[in-house]
């Protein structure tokens, strides 16, 4: 299937971004806060960053100086930020060979059970399981905005899922992936992982999947794309643990073609998805979940996804912050950092990504709601972090 079409670049984009993800069947029309017109809604925001609990049984974590109002932070501060925290990521052109991405194990997906939680955590009700369904091949450019990630980890090779998001400040020509902050850094304690790479479409026309022979173009058919800056939530490094972290467990890496073409992602793959921020809850009354699971009884060659025709529930470990959204979802570790979309002004829009999930079964998956931090961090990234 071609990539591009005769209307050009603004066409091909609008045309893509239309049929992305075919199963959306959701509409919403308005944007704003979570828990929009509440006098409390500016005090939650300004107080996001201020830790009250973590994990059940674990003390809270006061982040020092400046983190703690990070709704008051300028761009000296969001430069002291990445200045402290230096993403450094030299990957070899070929370093992932076929061999070396598909022996790349699942990154594990933070496990959190509803049966087990302390009386700190707010949260719904566990939602019904609902089966991952298998993506029909070939994946167009539009279902290519989701790929995968590769990593080295300190136990090795892995893998996480990602979507290309549109860029405000590149429209038509972006290079920024949205994923899950534990697929670029190991937090508290931690470092950025390395060799961090985004292979968009991966196994796209199923060859990958067949026990067949199959090269490049056929496991990577748009290239492969080395990460170049990345970021992650100011809370992320500063908390462990499953816990007020996990609400705020976003990334952003802007990549680069290993081959050196100038082209954009958002060029090659023919498509990008833009992030709806600050969205009202009350809107979100659906959600489909995209990824890579790779833990059983899935291999992590086949793009899943699951839909949700529900609305999420919630799941809350600090009330200060955004609660996640929570639906039923099988999939397992190396679909964290897949989007969650649902259609706004008719077009798809990425509202959360995979974060934490429960195992032995898998039943849910819960991802954070991206408010004014996430907002503003992605604002900031977009133009600054080049």
């Amino acid at each position: 299937m071609p990539l591009i079409t005769a209307a050009g670049p603004g066409r091909r984009a609008a045309t893509a971004g239309a049929a992305v993800l075919a199963a959306l069947a959701l509409t919403a029309t308005a944007c704003g806060p979570d828990n929009a017109g509440s006098a409390d809604a500016a005090a939650t925001t300004a107080t996001t960053a201020a830790a009250v609990t973590t994990a059940p049984g674990k003390p809270g974590v006061t982040l020092p100086g400046s983190l703690q109002d990070l709704a008051n932070w300028k761009l000296d501060d969001w430069a002291r930020f990445l200045g402290d925290n230096a993403f450094v990521n030299e990957v070899a052109q070929g370093f992932w060979s076929i061999a070396k991405m598909e022996n790349a194990k699942g990154r594990a997906t933070p496990e959190y059970s509803h049966k087990t939680a302390g009386s700190t955590v707010e949260r719904d009700a566990p939602p019904a399981a609902i089966p991952a369904k298998p993506q029909p091949h070939p994946y167009s450019p539009a279902t290519a905005v989701v790929g995968k990630i590769f990593m080295t980890t300190p136990e090795g090779d892995s893998m996480c899922s990602g979507t290309v998001v549109s860029d405000p400040a590149n429209p038509g020509r972006s290079n920024l992936v949205y994923t899950a902050a534990h697929c670029l850094h190991d937090g508290k304690g931690g470092s950025w992982l390395k060799d961090i790479t985004f292979v968009p479409g991966y196994n796209r026309d199923g060859q990958a999947s067949r026990g067949k022979p199959y090269g490049e173009q056929q496991v990577s058919p748009y290239g492969r794309w080395t990460a170049v800056r990345a970021l992650v939530s100011p809370t992320w490094v500063k908390e462990d643990g499953v816990g007020a972290n996990s609400q705020f467990d976003y990334g952003i890496i802007r990549v680069r073609n290993e081959n050196g073409s100038g082209r954009s992602l958002e060029e090659t793959v023919g498509s990008s998805v833009p992030v709806w921020f600050n969205a009202p809850r009350e809107q979100i009354t659906s959600a489909f979940s995209y990824g890579y699971p790779a833990e059983r009884p899935f291999d992590g060659m086949e793009l899943n996804h699951c839909d949700s025709a529900i609305r999420p529930g919630r799941l809350s470990f600090d009330p200060a912050r955004p609660p996640m959204y929570v639906i039923g979802c099988t999939m397992t570790g190396g679909s964290s950092g897949g989007g969650w979309f649902i259609t706004k002004d008719g077009k798809p829009n990425l509202i959360s990504v995979n974060s934490i999930g429960n195992r032995n079964p898998s039943e849910y998956m819960a991802g954070p709601s991206l408010q004014e931090q996430a907002r503003q961090a992605f604002d900031y990234f977009s133009k600054n972090a080049k």
